[in-house]
């Protein structure tokens, strides 16, 4: 007997240490009803179509199945005025999501009755108001029918001095999602425009995402797990992480991620992969969105990244791929055993009695590959004539989002049309019509009748995060074994192996493919099938809600801050240091005292950071020293006027005692014929790499490619670093640094460790003359020298203060992290006496602790 995992069963003893609540708040763009309002009565309450997969996942974290208690946070919708009861049930409920016209069930697969006329669409009203007490029975109903607790998003225009809210025109919430984002992602472009559309566009989707993040914080508690869905909340990671910098934030994008190349043409890039980098981790349908996601972060935003996540912000953001599954339970049950379902199977069978049936399901939009699909079977016609009057192709094409209504889409739904009339105008009779096209959404009973009957299902998208039609067809077949045919640029694609994968661009070898699936014999259908089957009633919906929760678990466990490098304990340094009067600063200069740039030169102090080196280097109980990898011209340039300042050049290779003006030359008698053969294989990566350059210092040779495309210049660095240890690191005594996207060739002997011994050493080691204070502060390999120097030495671990500049999750030897340089500069300033609000805890302490005959 299969043993549960423990994290299934009790998540909270599975996880100890993340002292988790046992409550997880899952944030999607809407609730799952599409809400029909009448002032002081009950909420019409119609099901939202499009979303059935991740409706079902909530459906399961507040079912008594799951561990977990759950809260569903969602946006109200559009809310349109109430249907009268009878008029709902006249038009079978199909109000969509996105404002679908009312199913005409005179125009559906098996007409029903001819004399019935399509209702009127109801207008929308231009104004609702909204008091407290619908509001809270909205709350109430909602919580009753979907069977867990919902927290409505209300994103009122107005809100009236008796609390009423007053929602004008609702659709403005949905616009950037869907008009930029949503399109850009599909890797299709929108027409240029002036901005300013655009400009109200963000801003109300920036104001959207913030009404989310205040609905969760009001009923947020410590321990809670939040779970962040798809496209229109991407910004809300970071907005949660501003509130609460330790909250455990998992994100998951419903649709795919497109290439950097097209990304970057989004005009708020960099703010949007910002904000979902709040995330703990993030979530992707395939392989190829997270890769292409990780890429974008490195290119555009310039963080470390790998297939395993990115590095930003001084955390850890896992990157993983949890293809999602449907309720294969339900599906069955609606698939098979209605008596009305079973009606409509033998009705379509009977009506298409003798021919193959090919089924067609998808939105009509341009990425749903439907022109390409008509195309593709219009050249099977042309080549298969032996297939005339025994194939029929039935499509049907629910209405789209209210963004695509304009002239594209119309123009889509022309192409369409038109196709469908030329196609039955040459390959028809009047007795047979090869395409049936239908322009509507289907009934359940409907909809699962067409699948059981089919021959074939047919999915061409040109662009697809995930597609329930292909699992729904699967677990519809259990008995027929009809073949798949899936576009390879579906997300689900990669998920169904046994499927027939074609290139929808690619008419011609889609037409094969229907000849082939249509020829197959009955054992290949069924060997296929089966593989098919088992994949989609194993990797279940329920199997996709616990697997995505695990291993956010995991990778908050793994990646705890408490297992990182601590923060630096500002106390303890301003303590030591006011207690102290042998004291030694060594900081290193890129990356810890300022940023790193593009241009190396660029990088110069501000003036904020040489006050404070000034003021630091005044105190004649202090020795400050800069220990970096620039030559001695640059230090000479932008920190030889202060004159109370150590300089060490090179890293080591160079020093310049304070109050001095002339440097000593620590490799003098070195043998520097190695520089020669390292400027050749220098020269040749920088001409195979497009932006990369070579700094010629008069020790060390640096190789830089922060200007060059990221992974060439990562992968290129790599390759001339193992062609410099196979030659010249061989014969010479040198080594090979790896820093901030450069390559360094320096002397073994000559590196930031020497240097911090020789000026520990400097002091003495008697009682009474060793330091009794040390500020040891850097941000890369080069400076863990001087990490290593300083914990073999013998000085007091109490007084020593090894400070890494970076993530806390980065290997180092160093006891304490700082982020970045702004926050270097921030503790110095405090020991200088100066406290800004990031430091004025520490200042209260030790103001607190200290005597004052010590102050």
């Amino acid at each position: 007997m299969e043993h549960p995992d423990l994290a299934d069963v009790d998540p909270r003893s599975a996880h100890p240490n993340l002292h988790l609540s046992g409550h997880v708040i899952s944030a999607t763009f809407c609730v799952p009803y599409k809400l029909g309002y009448t002032p002081g009565a009950d909420w019409e309450l119609l099901p939202r179509r499009g979303t059935s997969a991740l409706f079902d996942s909530f459906s399961y974290l507040a079912s008594s199945e799951s561990p977990w208690n759950h809260t569903l946070v969602g946006w109200t919708g559009d809310i349109d005025r109430a249907v009268a009861p009878n008029a709902a049930k006249q038009n079978g409920q199909a109000n969509s999501s996105m404002g679908a016209h009312p199913l005409n069930k005179a125009s559906a697969p098996i007409p029903m009755d001819p004399r019935e006329v399509k209702a009127e669409i109801p207008t929308e009203q231009t104004e609702y108001r909204i008091p407290v007490a619908d509001r809270r029975r909205l709350e109430k109903q909602l919580e009753r029918d979907h069977g867990g607790r919902v927290a409505p998003v209300w994103l009122a225009d107005e809100v009236d001095k008796d609390d009423t809210f007053v929602l004008k025109g609702q659709n403005k919430w949905r616009r950037y999602g869907e008009h930029e984002l949503f399109t850009l992602f599909h890797y299709k472009m929108n027409e240029p425009a002036d901005g300013r559309a655009l400009r109200r566009s963000w801003a109300d989707y920036y104001y959207m995402n913030k009404a989310f993040a205040d609905t969760i914080m009001s009923i947020y508690k410590p321990g809670d797990v939040i779970l962040v869905h798809d496209y229109h909340l991407l910004l809300l990671p970071s907005l949660l992480r501003q509130r609460i910098s330790s909250i455990y934030v998992g994100f998951f994008l419903h649709i795919p991620f497109p290439s950097s190349e097209y990304y970057r043409c989004l005009t708020r890039k960099k703010e949007v992969l910002e904000g979902v980098l709040g995330a703990n981790m993030i979530g992707f349908q395939a392989y190829s969105y997270s890769r292409h996601f990780t890429s974008c972060c490195t290119r555009i935003l310039g963080f470390a990244s790998s297939s395993a996540g990115v590095d930003a912000y001084g955390a850890h953001v896992a990157v993983d791929v949890f293809p999602i599954g449907i309720n294969a339970v339900s599906t069955m049950q609606s698939a098979f055993g209605t008596p009305e379902l079973e009606e409509k199977v033998s009705a379509l069978r009977e009506l298409y009695a003798g021919k193959k049936i090919i089924v067609g399901r998808d939105r009509l939009d341009s990425i749903r590959g439907v022109a390409q699909k008509l195309q593709a079977f219009e050249i099977f016609l042309e080549r298969h004539p032996e297939w005339h009057e025994k194939v029929v192709l039935i499509q049907v094409t629910s209405p789209t989002s209210i963004e695509d209504r304009d002239e594209a889409g119309d123009r889509t739904a022309k192409k369409i049309a038109d196709l469908v009339a030329r196609i039955n105008g040459s390959f028809g009779s009047l007795s047979h019509t090869p395409v049936q096209h239908y322009p509507q959404y289907l009934s359940k009973e409907e909809y699962f009748a067409l699948l059981r009957v089919a021959d074939l299902g047919l999915i061409s998208s040109v662009r697809d995060g995930m597609n329930t039609t292909a699992l729904e067809y699967v677990i519809a077949q259990r008995d027929s074994h009809g073949p798949l045919i899936i576009s390879e640029f579906s997300g689900t694609a990669g998920s169904l192996g046994e499927a027939m994968h074609i290139n929808p661009w690619d008419l011609s070898g889609t037409a094969d493919a229907i000849d082939i699936a249509l020829s197959m014999t009955e054992d290949e259908k069924a060997s296929a099938h089966d593989v098919l089957f088992q994949h989609v009633t194993k990797n279940t919906i329920q199997a996709w809600t616990r697997n995505y929760l695990k291993r956010l678990l995991t990778n908050l466990a793994a990646f705890d801050q408490s297992l990182g490098t601590p923060a630096l304990d500002k106390t303890a340094l301003l303590s030591q240091y006011r207690n102290s009067s042998r004291r030694l600063f060594m900081f290193d200069y890129d990356g810890t005292l300022t940023p790193i740039v593009k241009d190396p030169q660029s990088a110069i102090p501000s003036d904020r950071v040489i006050r404070n080196l000034k003021l630091l280097a005044s105190d004649p109980n202090n020795a400050v020293w800069i220990i970096s990898g620039r030559d001695q011209a640059f230090l000479d340039e932008w920190m030889g006027h202060i004159s109370e300042l150590g300089l060490s050049a090179e890293h080591g290779s160079f020093m310049r005692e304070p109050g001095s003006t002339t440097w000593e030359n620590l490799a003098e008698t070195m043998d520097m014929s190695w520089q020669t053969k390292v400027m050749d294989v220098f020269q040749h990566y920088t001409e195979k790499t497009p932006g990369s350059f070579i700094e010629r210092k008069k020790i060390a040779l640096t190789w830089h490619y922060r200007r060059s495309d990221p992974e060439f210049g990562a992968y290129q660095a790599g390759e001339c670093q193992r062609h410099l240890e196979q030659t010249v690191a061989k014969n010479h005594d040198v080594e090979v640094m790896t820093g901030k996207a450069n390559l360094e060739v320096r002397p073994r002997f000559v590196n930031k460790g020497e240097i911090a011994k020789k000026l520990v050493k400097e002091y003495g080691d008697g009682e009474g003359q060793a330091p009794d204070f040390v500020f040891c502060l850097g941000d890369d390999a080069t400076d863990e020298d001087m990490f290593r120097s300083l914990l073999s030495s013998n000085l007091p671990n109490e007084h020593v203060f090894a400070v890494t500049v970076g993530p806390s999750s980065k290997q180092t030897l160093a006891k304490w992290h700082l982020l970045e340089p702004s926050d270097v500069i921030s503790a110095i300033a405090l020991l200088n006496g100066q406290s800004d609000g990031s430091n004025a805890g520490a200042v209260a302490v030790v103001d607190g602790a200290v005597p004052e005959s010590r102050l």
